[in-house]
Order: structure tokens, then C-alpha cells, then sequence
């Protein structure tokens, strides 16, 4: 039930606003967009702007790799919300290759909900530190791969 509370809020373009300018000033400004968002699928938007761009006018990696790790991490994010005990998340590492120039509207889609809710679960029921790997793809307006993404989270029980 919180969950879908929470997709719902997050799915808001007023209250995902609000979420970005409280905890995540950089991706408030850049214009991170949430399109659609399930358990188990996230989709998030950026568009080229004047804060997102580059000196080629294209997007800017940084801006690229942000909206990727928004589409896996709000995944996470879903299944530890207001979970006891608390699960801590972390990127461990980040893998990318960029395919095409990033201009006018990206989606970056990761479809790896459930392979993180097995990673959570498997932390809480070890009580140890779990990695999930989770791939995001950003994709433009004609449906062509602009960049790929894979962001290494590590899972762990937290008593704070």
C-alpha cells in the first residue's frame, strides 16, 4: 500500500518537483521529469536546455548520467521507503557508453524493478551488504539508443 502511495506521489509532476528540489537541487534545476513509474519499470525524462547543455550542443554527459541513475535508483527508492529496518543504498560503480549526440527530449528506461527487490530482500535476510546491477537505456524522440547505462548499487540493514 505505501508503495503505491509513493508512486503516486512520485508520479506528480508538483510533489516529484518539490521531492527534487528538497533532497536533489542539481536534478530539480536540470528538469528531471518522471514519465512513468511502476514497481517494476521507471522512466525518466530530460530535455536539452540551457542547464543541461554542453559547448556541443548536445546534453551533457553529467545531465545524461543523472537521469539514468534516477531511473534505477527511484526503483530502490520505491522498496526501502519506509521500510524498518532501514536499508542504506549506494552507487558502487557506474558503467557507460554513449551511442548517438543526447538533443531535445531523452527517456531513460530501466525495467530491473524486480531484480532490485530481490537484491533488498536478500540483504535484509542475510544481513549483509548486497550489489544489484541494474541497467538503465536513454532513448530520443525518434526511438534511437542515445546512451547506455549500468549503475552497481549495494543493498545493506542499517540499524540508523
Amino acid at each position: 500500500m505505501e508503495q503505491s502511495v509513493l508512486i503516486k506521489k512520485l508520479t506528480s509532476k508538483f510533489w516529484f518537483r518539490l521531492y527534487l528540489a528538497k533532497a536533489l537541487p542539481a536534478a530539480f534545476f536540470a528538469g528531471l521529469s518522471i514519465n512513468s513509474l511502476s514497481t517494476t519499470s521507471a522512466v525518466v525524462g530530460i530535455r536539452y536546455s540551457w542547464f543541461s547543455k554542453n559547448p556541443f550542443r548536445s546534453i551533457y554527459f553529467a545531465v545524461l548520467a543523472m537521469a539514468a541513475e534516477m531511473s534505477t535508483g527511484i526503483l530502490a527508492l520505491i522498496q526501502t521507503q519506509h521500510r524498518r529496518p532501514r536499508i542504506s543504498m549506494l552507487v558502487l560503480s557506474m558503467e557507460a557508453s554513449f551511442h548517438k549526440k543526447a538533443v531535445g527530449s531523452i527517456r531513460f528506461e530501466c525495467h530491473d524493478g524486480d531484480k532490485i527487490k530481490q537484491a533488498i530482500e536478500e540483504a535484509v535476510a542475510t544481513k549483509q551488504g548486497i550489489t544489484c546491477t541494474a541497467h538503465s537505456k536513454g532513448f530520443d524522440e525518434q526511438g534511437n539508443c542515445i546512451a547506455a547505462f549500468n549503475f552497481t548499487w549495494t543493498f545493506k540493514e542499517t540499524s540508523k
